[in-house]
Order: structure tokens, then sequence, then C-alpha cells
């Protein structure tokens, strides 16, 4: 299988795709338990430490109703994720975990911000404002990316020939599951289909978060009238 991938990799035009599902189990979760398995970031890097080719990208994560749409991302080191406010108030999109720290400001209803992802790892996205906005970024230096659909399948076309190791994030899996269903994959001209992967939501514990100053939000948030009448936020 080595000899086949060495000379497979001379050849810029074979490529393999690598398809599989995910299932999530022991969750709390009600759309969890109706089988939406959405969500889930899968990547994969060469085993043998080589670099590959990052092909950043623009991606967009937009506000709704108080929500970031997709909730979450998955892109490569150097791609531009820009935050578009279709909301009818304002937001201020901000991060302050390891990933990336970053702070666009308050900006108004209609305008957009942007903000490059230079480095791999794992962006908790909140709003300043709002204390149920979330989402998750996951950065990699990748070009191999999928995140699950809601019935747990996921897809990644046109990878280069090669031995693989497969890593997968879930925000309501601890890093010890995510580390043991990791696997191994021997990508060749041949379509790769990985069996399903089981991630237990055993052991995860929400913590709430604060505002981007470390503090507590306001227990009541000032911007329902600046929602149409009849409209629900």
């Amino acid at each position: 299988m080595a000899l086949l991938l060495a000379c497979l990799a001379v050849f810029p035009g074979f490529a393999g795709t690598v398809t599989g599902s995910v299932r999530l189990m022991d969750s709390h979760d009600p759309a969890v338990r109706k089988n939406n398995y959405y969500g889930v970031v899968i990547w994969l890097e060469r085993t043998d430490g080589a670099a590959l080719p990052l092909q950043p990208k623009t991606a967009q994560m937009a506000q709704r109703k108080k929500s970031f749409v997709p909730s979450v991302l998955a892109v490569p080191a150097g791609s531009t994720v820009s935050f578009p406010n279709f909301d009818p108030i304002f937001h201020n999109v901000f991060s302050n975990y390891a990933g990336q720290v970053f702070d666009v400001g308050l900006y108004a209803p209609g305008t957009d911000q942007k903000v490059v992802f230079r480095r791999a790892g794992i962006v908790r996205v909140f709003c300043n404002i709002h204390p149920t906005m979330s989402a998750i970024i996951v950065v990699a230096d990748t070009p191999y990316m999928a995140v699950s659909n809601p019935d747990g399948s996921f897809r990644i076309d046109n990878v280069a020939p090669g031995e693989y190791q497969l890593h997968l994030y879930h925000e309501r899996a601890t890093g010890e599951t995510l580390k043991a269903v990791e696997r191994s994959l021997a990508v060749a001209n041949d379509p790769v289909v990985v069996p399903t992967l089981n991630i237990s939501e055993t052991g995860y514990i929400q913590v709430p978060h604060k505002n981007k100053y470390g503090k507590e939000y306001p227990a009541v948030i000032e911007d329902r009238p600046m929602y149409p009448a009849g409209s629900k936020p």
C-alpha cells in the first residue's frame, strides 16, 4: 500500500474521497435525541507531519435572529470569515479563547465585519450583547475538512493520496472522548468509507461564558423594541 500511495502522489490528477458518518450518543440535547447529528468537524492531517497546501478561503458566519448561522464552521488556516449582521439590532462578535482572540466591536444592522484566522485552533465565538449567542470555528492546517450534516454524514473530496490521521471536534465531547475516536486512513484513488464514528457526550459540562470584559451579562437585554412588530427574536 505504501508503494502504491507513493506512486499515486507523483501524479497530481489522482485524488480520493473520504466519506462516513458520526453518531452522537448519551446527549441531553433534544435535537440530538431526534437524531440530529449536525456540527461535528472532521479533518485529515498527514501522519508523517508533512505540510499540506492550505488553500485559504472566504467563509461566512451570519447573525440572524440572535443566532450565528452556521453555528459550526471549519476553515483552513489563513481563511477569512465574514460576520454579516442581518438582524435589526447591533451585535459585537468576539472571542477570548486561545484559538484566536479577536473583537470586531459594536456594529450596526446591515453591516459586516471580517476576521482572518491565521493559525490552527478551536475558536469559540460569542456576542458581547447577547449571552445566548455562541458558535464554533475550527481552524486547521489542512484543506481536507468537513462538518457533519444533520443525518451525521460527511464527505471530504479531492484528498491527495497518502497516510492520514482523522481528527474530530465536537463542542459537547471531552478531549479524551474525541481522541479515542480518531483513526488512521490510507487514501489512494478509490473512495474511502469510514465506519460510523460514535461520539459520547458523557462528561460534558456546560460552563456559562462571560462577556468580553470577563463580567456577567446584564439580566435584561434592552434590544427587544428594535425588532419589527410581530416578529420573533
